[in-house]
Parts: structure tokens; C-alpha cells; sequence
């Protein structure tokens, strides 16, 4: 999967990620400090599926009718401990195929999915 991971995922999520095979761009280093609405530019322009813990995207995604082949995986759980959050993380975004086309919220307990509006 292309990935783009927001800032504020951490770097050994995006670590783990790579080591699966995922081509992740990584938001923290290239290039820190983007506004919401270029981060959301930059994985319609590289088709990519945006990682992320804020919820500014949600209506962000719908605004701009992200296109299907991105979507938005929104992690609105109880971080795991620093030594497991790498793993954690990627097993979920590992345990499915089917982000792109869709506003994901993956919760402590269930994964919500709407797929986003098509042109």
C-alpha cells in the first residue's frame, strides 16, 4: 500500500510499516509543519492513504471529496505502550486491503468505514 503517515504517527508505526513492504512518506520529516489541507493535497496528488490521529481530516476528506483511490484511516484508540505501538499499529492497517475509497475510524473495539463521496 502507498501510505502517507501524519506527524503525529509515530515513527516506529511508520518503521514497522516499511519493514511490511508499504511505500510510507512520512509527514514529521518530509516536510514537517503542513497545514492539514496540503497534507490531504499531497496524498490526493500521490494516491496514498492518509494516516492519522486527527480528526480534523474527517470533514476535511469530505470537503474536498477525496478521490477513491486515497482514503483517511483516523486511530481514535488508547495508544499502546511505546514498545508495542509500532506492531499494534501496523497489524491493523496490515489487517486490511481495503482503506482506499474510505473514512476509516479505528477504535479501541471496532472499525467504523464510510466510503468517501465519489465526483
Amino acid at each position: 500500500m502507498r501510505l502517507l503517515a501524519d506527524e503525529n504517527i509515530p515513527g516506529d508505526v511508520v518503521q514497522a510499516l516499511r519493514l511490511a513492504g508499504h511505500d510510507v512518506a512520512w509527514i514529521r520529516i518530509d516536510p514537517p509543519g503542513s497545514a492539514d489541507r496540503d497534507v490531504l493535497a499531497r496524498a490526493q496528488e500521490e494516491s496514498r492513504i492518509l494516516l492519522t490521529f486527527d480528526k480534523d481530516f474527517g470533514e476535511l476528506a469530505w470537503r474536498e471529496r477525496l478521490p477513491a483511490v486515497c482514503g483517511v484511516v483516523l486511530f481514535r484508540l488508547p495508544m499502546p505502550a511505546p514498545t508495542d505501538v509500532g506492531r499494534v499499529l501496523a497489524e491493523i492497517v496490515n489487517g486490511r486491503s481495503d482503506w482506499a475509497g474510505h473514512f476509516s475510524v479505528v477504535g479501541a473495539d471496532r472499525i467504523r468505514m464510510r466510503p468517501l463521496p465519489t465526483a
